[in-house]
């Protein structure tokens, strides 16, 4: 019988940021994008440092559980309206990181004029899109971003131009406008695509530090229970689907001499 003692080789690779609550409740669905996204945000707020001046701003959605998830000032708004009371916010307290969590329905939908509006002002705040095609929280509606052809509860057939139109591709319209500094869409599908979303946030975190304006992530994320499809199947939509109409990439980085 040997007696040298086995060797601990495991190392510590992974802890619960800071900014979430140790005993937060979980309140998304099996394979939705959202716990992925939020985590991601915590990461970013806790590398640089900044949990203890940090204000979200929540919507009408899938984000309005954001206070069961984080340990921050959270503030709600209507729906849509999330940019103006984060402008509001931005401007009582310029010394705070303000950002917005929003789906599409919200900031790309009911909305959009809101967030067409604070780009257009450089408002000096972060918002953050989840953008899975759909109203998740409400029932699945189809939103102007779900593509053609996608089936929703209120496209049964699949959405059709003619009748509703063409999807609108929200973070193309955010870059034309001369207040937003930085406009970027990633996806959630991979751990290749995860990190490059993180870096997305983390930088849009960053312009806002160094008082640079407007900044806008545009997330491509699963919604299976909308979607009707499984988590992995989800994954493989954003990718082959979703991806092909709301192309990823810089659209606009102000920081490096970038435009559209």
């Amino acid at each position: 019988m040997l007696n040298n003692p086995v060797k601990n080789t495991e190392k510590l690779v992974f802890t619960r940021p800071r900014t979430i609550k140790e005993d937060y409740d979980y309140p998304f669905c099996a394979g939705c994008g959202h716990g992925v996204v939020l985590r991601l945000v915590a990461e970013v707020i806790d590398e640089l440092g900044i949990q203890g001046k940090t204000i979200a701003v929540a919507s009408v959605g899938c984000s309005i559980s954001m206070e069961k998830f984080y340990d921050l000032d959270i503030v709600g708004s209507s729906h849509g309206r999330a940019p103006c009371v984060a402008t509001g916010v931005k401007r009582a307290k310029p010394d705070r990181v303000v950002f917005t969590y929003q789906g599409d329905g919200d900031a790309a939908t009911i909305g959009m004029n809101e967030t067409i509006h604070t780009a257009c002002r450089g408002e000096n705040i972060t918002t953050i899109c989840i953008n899975n095609t759909n109203f998740g929280m409400t029932g699945g509606q189809a939103s102007a971003t779900s593509i053609l052809g996608q089936i929703t509860t209120t496209t049964k057939k699949g959405r059709d131009p003619k009748q509703n139109g063409y999807p609108v591709r929200i973070a193309e319209m955010v870059a034309l406008c001369d207040g937003a500094v930085y406009v970027e869409r990633t996806g959630i599908f991979n751990p290749q695509s995860i990190i490059k979303t993180k870096a997305a946030i983390k930088k849009g975190f960053e312009n806002q530090l160094k008082g640079l304006g407007f900044s806008f992530i545009e997330v491509l994320c699963a919604c299976p229970t909308g979607w009707k499809l499984s988590p992995t199947e989800s994954l493989k939509y954003i990718q082959n689907e979703i991806a092909q109409i709301h192309k990823l990439g810089t659209l606009k980085d102000l920081t490096r001499g970038d435009n559209i």
